[in-house]
């Protein structure tokens, strides 16, 4: 039996007593940092397991986009949008379902594909680009005030000159000429002039005539 003198006696007493006090505490903090450490790990697993399945259903989906099978296209584009939802894949997914389905002549099919775009991705690009071709649908439906409402609201920069040019085209065909020119010539101020499609807007505006 080993024996302690006085000093260590002491010593060993008061980390008892230290012990008693906090042990149970440190006890519970150390099994929540192993815990949490292992869930850690988890997540990082799952996440990294998810984005590669989105990764490789974005590839089925653009295989199956060569057929031109709208059916098919709007089938793999919804794994990706009912499956991984928050991936930046399934957006892009929905783009393209929705271009099938307007090639289809599926309009209605195409605003939903759009709407959940709009209402589900992070980037604000592929939010604008959502937006502007949904505004393209509406305006050949000749739901004019449904088209300049998504053309009205906020975007990029970049997406300003094309964003003015279909406002024009909306405003021009429910009638409003002078500020469908207005419209043109915001257009025409914000596209590069080395761009062709800057000389489509430009004729669209010299097709106006001078302004009254």
């Amino acid at each position: 039996m080993a024996t302690y003198n006085r000093e260590e006696e002491e010593k060993i007493e008061g980390i008892k007593a230290w012990w008693d006090k906090y042990g149970t505490i440190i006890t519970i903090v150390l099994a929540t940092m192993v815990a949490t450490i292992g869930a850690t790990q988890v997540w990082k697993y799952y996440q990294q397991q998810q984005a590669q399945q989105a990764a490789d259903l974005y590839a089925l989906l653009k295989q199956v986009q060569s057929t031109n099978d709208v059916e098919k296209i709007s089938d793999a584009a919804h794994l990706l949008t009912e499956g991984y939802p928050s991936s930046g894949y399934a957006p892009r997914a929905a783009l393209i379902a929705a271009k099938a389905s307007v090639d289809a002549g599926d309009m209605q099919r195409a605003k939903q594909q759009l709407d959940w775009v709009l209402n589900h991705a992070k980037e604000p690009e592929i939010r604008d680009l959502a937006r502007l071709r949904l505004a393209s649908i509406l305006l050949d439906e000749k739901n004019y005030n449904a088209a300049l409402r998504h053309l009205s609201a906020e975007h990029l920069d970049s997406f300003s000159g094309l964003y003015a040019d279909l406002k024009g085209d909306v405003l021009l065909a429910s009638g409003k000429t002078e500020e469908a020119r207005l419209s043109y010539q915001a257009a025409i101020d914000k596209l590069n002039k080395n761009n062709s499609y800057f000389n489509i807007v430009q004729m669209k505006l010299d097709a106006l005539g001078k302004s009254k």
